[in-house]
């Protein structure tokens, strides 16, 4: 299977939210896609990554995992995103973080300078240090993580061309339904 990686893929706002969000549909055994399981799509993600990421003038040219550390970026992903979402949900859980630094500091020992597992890191670590850590929430259609960037802090998708657009026709199509019915 072959995946395209368009800027939509890049709008959690940190590298690190977008290596979290490479899996779709997260929640739900029966759809759950792991983009990173498809031949090549992690490079072509590191490659994507240097056009679109957020944080993409910080890390430069961004190379590959070596297939020698593959198993612990990919626990540095599911450590991510279970802290993020843990935190934006019911807060900081210690257990949690401890679990993200013990494989943050793995997969620093282990990773490739300019290396995609070295750029999450240094993301993940940019985002333990962020100053708003409410600016950090979870998409109202995907479950995707982002980081709202708005000035009133409203942001409810992480995209609004593509989950805000959904959301809002899902409402319009109930609307015109329930008007409808006599």
């Amino acid at each position: 299977m072959s995946f395209s990686w368009t800027p939509h893929r890049f709008s959690g706002g940190a590298l690190a939210l977008d290596v979290a969000n490479s899996v779709i549909l997260r929640h739900d055994t029966a759809r759950r896609i792991d983009r990173f399981e498809a031949e090549g799509q992690m490079e072509r993600f590191s490659e994507a990554a240097q056009e679109f990421c957020a944080e993409r003038a910080l890390f430069g040219d961004i190379a590959p995992v070596g297939a020698q550390n593959r198993a612990n970026f990919i626990e540095l992903r599911e450590a991510t995103d279970r802290y993020f979402r843990q935190r934006v949900r019911e807060g900081n859980d210690d257990r949690l973080l401890a679990e993200l630094l013990e494989t943050l500091a793995r997969t620093l020992r282990g990773a490739v300078e300019k290396g995609l597992d070295t750029a999450t890191a240094h993301s993940v670590l940019r985002l333990l240090a962020m100053p708003d850590p409410q600016r950090m929430k979870i998409c109202g259609n995907c479950g995707w993580l982002f980081i709202d960037r708005s000035k009133n802090k409203s942001r409810a998708w992480c995209d609004m061309a593509v989950c805000g657009n959904r959301a809002k026709a899902i409402r319009h199509y109930r609307r015109k339904k329930k008007e409808e019915t006599p």
